[in-house]
């Protein structure tokens, strides 16, 4: 019998339903605002839960009607958002081993290091190495770990040092035969062994030379930057010619606006006294007075391939490693701000790190004017243009900070503008090709991406377009227009064939949440795929679902053991070591409270189930899938536990959107 749910709700079945009562949904509006830049980031008195404006326990003040409305909504409004404050620092050990040291090389300051180089006092110190499970030892009862086989547990090794467990898995030794950190590792006693008499001075570390010399090519992350690079960067001594002579080109054009560049020439081109040998070897993609023409570009051939959001704090390595996994063929890394590209910031080059499974990657960068734009592409193209396949202009961000100053879907309203930074792109990045990213427009019934697609594709030389069915001002309050998005890709198909241009791709997105939902979207519209975002962040496994063309009735174990999956490629990426664990374990969190709000479809009444749905209060089919289920951060945490041990006391998480900050607090 069919229980009987509000509209708007996911309809589970009965005999899993434990109230009614709708689960708080998360406001992925003004959750969207929280970035990780920290300079992006401002905290006001009204930004934060001051208890002290609560009334006190048993207090019952007398209000009249509009009062209690006024109330209701007052704290429906504090219960939705971003927890803006959030701030995550490193864990660190108390006496900490010289890095040098800890890999087993020879530290050139001596006894002049700050870190300690006595290897025994440090292991004496160091927590007790972290059991990461093997997937055949996850259970679906608690503690959802069966343990294994300990009886050869009681070696050599493990008598040397009590801090040692030779029965756990180091992932980045096991995935490159040697662990970079060492004697730091948490996982320590999955590869060293003692040598001489066994005294703790005398651990080796083990080194698997063939698996070493083997991940050197399949394993080892591209894109790292130089630091004198970044240095350039920071003090404006990086050359960058094709930036300099397009900006002082388009200054001299008399239909450019004052406002639209913010820097003369001159000061554009204090990089040129930096030139160096290096430079003077420049393809003549990089030289000024032979700009590349758009017919010369790599051509994207997209139609059919499934791609993963850009996706800000949460669409990090290790998570579009997880995404390339389980299906997706076309990944892009976090959003980038132009002027902190320029600055050099060790945060914002990192965003440009890309694994070696990642087939299709581009990095997408967001800003105002050409002036920083086209010389953080230059940047990006003479740095990394070998790894990296595409970059993409962000034009469809909605948050207030970066909309208000000029960048993300306000360059919807700025056409002139807009037209001069996709050009000036071009011509810095020599043969890699420039996407964008739109909206439907910036205000409600105000539609735009029609008029301005087709302009995009025939004169400004871009290799692939994404629009996404909603505007600015429209958030996530209502489903997506594919109507519209529909209309568009006619609209830009009319200007190709007009102009006789190739054509290029056209992605759409907006709730795609299952394969029923995508294929539907790209029969109807006409686009040659659909981006997914938060469908990914709920349900990683979609793109199982989309190129198998079926709905998958995930069982509870096969998500922890995709847990289990993420944790590995995040401790391969941020480092085995205690700081490196504790990013992993927070990053995990981040995913974990995207995760939750999947409701397993073997629990539904009817398929297919709706992005925007609010489930009632449920228990799954077993501990496991009632606890993945759970809106409160602390059994994010919990879970988080089963593979990288115990978080450390002064260690928490602050959940992004601020509903389950209460929730965690009840």
């Amino acid at each position: 019998m069919s229980t009987a749910f509000p509209p708007g709700t996911a309809p589970v079945k009965a005999q899993y339903v434990v109230s009614l009562q709708n689960q708080t949904l998360p406001d992925d509006d003004a959750a969207e605002g929280n970035t990780n830049h920290v300079s992006l980031i401002r905290v006001t008195e009204e930004d934060g839960d001051d208890d002290s404006k609560a009334p006190t326990q048993g207090e019952k003040p007398r209000m009249s009607g509009a009062q209690r409305k006024k109330l209701a909504r007052d704290e429906k409004k504090k219960r939705r958002g971003q927890n803006k404050g959030r701030r995550f620092q490193k864990m660190r050990e108390e006496l900490d081993l010289c890095w040098k040291v800890a890999a087993g090389e020879t530290c050139e300051f001596g006894s002049e290091c700050r870190f300690t180089h006595n290897v025994g006092e440090y292991l004496s110190a160091k927590p007790r190495d972290v059991k990461f499970p093997a997937v055949s030892e996850l259970s679906t009862e608690p503690p959802f770990v069966i343990p294994g086989d300990a009886g050869a547990v009681a070696n050599q090794v493990a008598e040397t040092q009590s801090s040692l467990d030779p029965t756990t898995m180091c992932t980045v030794h096991s995935e490159t035969g040697k662990c970079r950190h060492g004697f730091k590792c948490r996982f320590l006693g999955a590869h060293v062994e003692a040598v001489g008499n066994g005294f703790s001075d005398e651990l080796s570390l083990i080194v698997d030379g063939e698996k070493a010399a083997h991940a050197a090519v399949s394993a080892t992350e591209l894109n790292f930057v130089d630091p004198d690079v970044r240095k350039q960067l920071r003090t404006r001594k990086y050359p960058r010619p094709v930036s300099d002579a397009y900006l002082k080109e388009i200054q001299q054009s008399p239909d450019t606006k004052d406002e639209e560049i913010l820097e003369t020439p001159e000061e554009a081109g204090a990089g040129f006294e930096a030139l160096t040998s290096r430079d003077i070897g420049m393809s003549q993609t990089d030289t000024p007075d032979t700009p590349m023409r758009f017919v010369e570009k790599k051509r994207l051939h997209w139609s059919g391939k499934t791609y993963l959001a850009p996706l800000t704090t949460v669409g990090n390595l290790p998570f579009r490693r997880l995404c390339i996994s389980l299906g997706a063929d076309i990944t892009c890394g976090e959003m980038g701000l132009a002027t902190s590209f320029l600055a050099g910031s060790k945060e914002e080059w990192s965003l440009v790190r890309r694994h070696p499974s990642e087939g299709i990657f581009g990095v997408q960068l967001a800003g105002n004017k050409p002036s920083t734009l086209v010389p953080a592409a230059e940047a990006i193209a003479r740095e990394c243009g070998q790894n990296v396949d595409f970059v993409d202009l962000n034009c469809g961000c909605p948050i207030d900070l970066v909309f208000k100053s000029g960048s993300g879907s306000a360059l919807l309203d700025a056409p002139g503008k807009l037209g001069k930074i996709l050009t000036g792109m071009n011509r810095a990045l020599g043969e890699v090709p420039v996407t964008i990213k739109l909206r439907a427009g910036v205000k409600d019934g105000r539609n735009t991406a029609h008029k301005l697609m087709p302009r995009i594709a025939s004169e400004w030389g871009v290799g692939c377009m994404t629009l996404h069915g909603r505007t600015r001002q429209q958030r996530y309050q209502k489903l997506a227009d594919w109507d519209y998005i529909k209309e568009c890709v006619a609209a830009v198909r009319a200007k190709e064939a007009d102009s006789n241009l190739p054509p290029i791709p056209i992605f759409g997105g907006g709730d795609a949440f299952s394969s029923q939902d995508y294929w539907e979207k790209v029969e109807y519209s006409g686009v040659d795929g659909v981006m997914v975002a938060r469908g990914a962040l709920i349900k990683p496994w979609i793109f199982t679902e989309i190129k198998e063309r079926r709905e998958w009735d995930i069982s509870s174990k096969e998500r922890l053991e995709l847990i289990r999956r993420f944790a590995e490629y995040g401790l391969s990426h941020f480092g085995t070591d205690t700081a490196g664990l504790n990013t992993t374990r927070r990053y995990l969190c981040e995913a974990l409270s995207f995760q939750y709000r999947y409701v397993p479809i073997g629990l539904l009444e009817y398929l297919p189930s709706k992005i925007n749905d609010r489930p009632p209060a449920y228990r799954g089919r077993d501990e496991l899938e009632t606890l993945l289920a759970s809106p409160d951060s602390r059994d994010w945490v919990k879970i988080s536990e089963v593979f990288l041990g115990p978080a450390p006391e002064a260690w928490t998480f602050v959940p992004k959107h601020r509903s389950n900050a209460y929730e965690s607090q009840g």
